[in-house]
């Protein structure tokens, strides 16, 4: 291992261009696995998110750093009508599209690449709807086709969304990297020459960093956006070392080969804050890790043996063990207890394999049910050590007669997998985008989201689904709050996820890292962040 890292650490320090002393010190963070690839629309990830909403793109609104807090971006200023339904965004002048190899753009920003953005994914009949391979798991779950009723381009720099009806978290939603900003000039360019592929690999925007090139599980380069509308970024380059292993990330940032490592696990901060030339950043994030428990499939199908595995399950030792004192909370509710309509009456499922066999044998198992396990290698903010969760939850499992097989994929298999349905359990984590509660539950438990596969559960109840499209469509506070404890009670009682934890999230970076900024809904943006000369 140890001579594999020095040249993973070599090939870094000589792609960065360190050997180049004139040059402007590079940025290199160590992040911890391959994104689906850079067209944003088609992934929920955020390795992706990261690789592409947070580097490549904007949006026509942005959340304030380090905050929930929505902010002009591409959109310099917006009305909205008295009912909630009209919204008139005023487009900033100015803005430029990337220049690269591969693209030159003729023209700034305007309002057809916005139409272009958000009719591709909402417009059945528009030519780029069909070229996406992964579908667009964000639109689709939170039913943006039939929430927009309208686009309409008033002139070069105005445009007005007419809604079907009110949405509390829209605005919110346009913060999210599933609504970022394309160029239609260069998507004419690549459907005309029949290589719509390249949209994902050969990646256009008008953000703060442009793309260089890709070497899958190995590395991504990118160089500063001279003409970004915000300000040139302060770093000339910025390069993302794909290091599925913590430790071999966290060996890479002692011997100086990347300067920031994403997701330490826990265990390993106390030691980081102790090294004098390292400094660690910790905050309380909108962060959930649970397990799906695949409903499409029996006998998971039985809420009774779903009740039981949640009962099966010492979330307490898990937490302890994966996590370590101090570093997550449990999880109860699909959310943390920060966000509208948590509900504190909610008990933790104990730990009572006894009520979980005898659950069981109410459903007519005993000693009969063979599961599937699936988790990943590496490890993250919302699992850390996966295959230590993996082996402990089979334990738990086997304690209460059910037998089950841990498979293991790399991240973006699993992903594929999942969504495809071939698992019986998997463990997954979710990061809130926007701050609100309807993030963390129209893309993960709707019956919409399981149409499309984003939902692992594959559950889709209809007294839960109208409760939330209830939440979502008022906007006063106190109701919203109400209707989401009344969904959470079913959530819970139907048991088809087992959460685990809300996790902290913590970032090591060396000591002469400035400007980075952590961000509660789990990304990470480095437009502002830089070297210390």
């Amino acid at each position: 291992m140890q001579s594999g890292f020095l040249r993973n650490a070599l090939s870094v320090a000589l792609l960065a261009g360190t050997a180049c002393v004139a040059q402007a010190k590079p940025l290199v963070v160590c992040t911890e696995a391959s994104p689906d690839g850079f067209d944003i629309v088609q992934s929920t990830t955020a390795v992706t998110a990261d690789a592409s909403a947070e580097t490549l793109y904007d949006r026509l609104v942005r959340f304030n750093r380090g905050t929930t807090q929505v902010e002009p971006a591409l959109a310099e200023s917006w009305e909205i009508s008295p009912d909630g339904l009209t919204y008139t965004f005023h487009l900033r002048k100015g803005v430029k599209f990337h220049s690269t190899d591969w693209f030159k753009p003729t023209r700034e920003l305007n309002a057809d690449d916005v139409l272009w953005s958000f009719e591709r994914q909402r417009d059945p009949k528009h030519p780029w709807h069909d070229k996406s391979s992964r579908g667009f798991p964000y639109f689709e779950a939170m039913e943006f086709s039939t929430l927009i009723g309208n686009i309409e381009k008033l002139d070069p720099y105005t445009l007005r969304f007419t809604l079907t009806k009110p949405q509390a978290p829209f605005l919110a939603d346009l913060a999210m990297g599933f609504t970022s900003i394309y160029s239609a000039e260069y998507a004419d360019q690549l459907l005309k020459a029949g290589t719509t592929e390249k949209l994902n690999s050969q990646p256009i925007g008008t953000g703060p960093f442009v793309f260089q090139r890709y070497a899958k599980d190995a590395q991504i380069r990118f160089k500063s956006n001279p003409d970004y509308w915000d300000g040139e970024p302060p770093s000339e380059k910025l390069l993302f070392s794909i290091t599925p292993d913590s430790n071999v990330r966290l060996q890479q940032l002692r011997a100086g080969a990347c300067q920031i490592a994403l997701y330490p696990r826990p265990f390993d901060v106390p030691a980081l804050k102790a090294d004098a030339k390292l400094k660690v950043l910790e905050m309380d994030s909108l962060l959930t890790s649970y397990v799906a428990l695949n409903t499409r499939h029996a006998p998971l199908d039985d809420v009774r043996v779903r009740q039981a595995i949640n009962l099966a399950v010492d979330n307490n030792a898990y937490i302890q063990a994966v996590f370590g004192p101090d570093a997550a909370s449990q999880a109860i509710n699909p959310y943390p207890s920060t966000l509208l309509g948590y509900d504190e009456s909610i008990a933790a499922w104990p730990h009572d394999p006894a009520r979980a066999r005898k659950l069981l044998e109410e459903a007519g198992h005993k000693d009969d049910i063979k599961l599937t396990i699936f988790t990943r290698p590496g490890g993250g903010p919302t699992n850390p050590n996966p295959a230590l969760g993996a082996q402990l939850l089979q334990a738990d499992l086997a304690a209460v007669g059910i037998q089950s097989e841990i498979r293991v994929f790399e991240w973006g298999e699993m992903i594929k997998r999942a969504k495809n349905g071939e698992h019986d359990l998997v463990f997954m984590g979710w990061a809130g985008d926007n701050g609100d509660p309807d993030n963390f539950i129209s893309p993960n438990l709707t019956c919409a989201a399981a149409k499309s596969g984003e939902n692992q559960a594959g559950w889709c109840d209809k007294a839960f689904d109208e409760l939330i499209i209830q939440a979502r469509e008022n906007n006063d506070p106190e109701q919203r709050a109400a209707l989401y404890r009344k969904a959470l009670a079913i959530f819970h009682e139907q048991a088809p996820w087992i959460p685990q934890a809300h996790p902290k999230q913590f970032t090591a970076m060396s000591k002469d890292v400035e400007g980075f900024v952590q961000s509660p809904l789990g990304s990470n943006n480095f437009a502002k962040t830089t070297r210390k000369p």
